[in-house]
């Protein structure tokens, strides 16, 4: 039996002028289905004391397979929807394990 790996993603997600609020709200519109999704050890939004336009969002999985299962779920489908509709000006994704 293969051993369980622990990973993290880090988002770090720039609002557009004057669209931070909105974006905040969108995001924490994620937390119940995240920390419900398959794997979900944590999951949490922040936003920067420092810099009202950035938003870190950060999830911890079970393993590799649960984390990607996740990035492929309708739940994710957000990101699209604000990006298109000019809300996120940039998205940084990094994972750890």
């Amino acid at each position: 039996m293969a051993l369980l790996k622990p990973v993290t993603h880090l988002a770090f997600i720039r609002a557009s002028s004057g669209r931070s609020a909105e974006l905040g709200a969108r995001l924490r519109d994620l937390l119940e289905p995240s920390l419900s999704a398959p794997g979900c050890l944590s999951f949490t939004v922040q936003r920067s004391q420092a810099d009202a336009d950035l938003w870190l969002l950060s999830g911890s999985w079970r393993d590799q397979q649960a984390m990607t299962g996740y990035f492929e779920s309708p739940t994710l489908q957000v990101f699209g929807e604000l990006v298109q509709a000019q809300v996120v000006s940039s998205l940084d994704l990094h994972t750890f394990g």
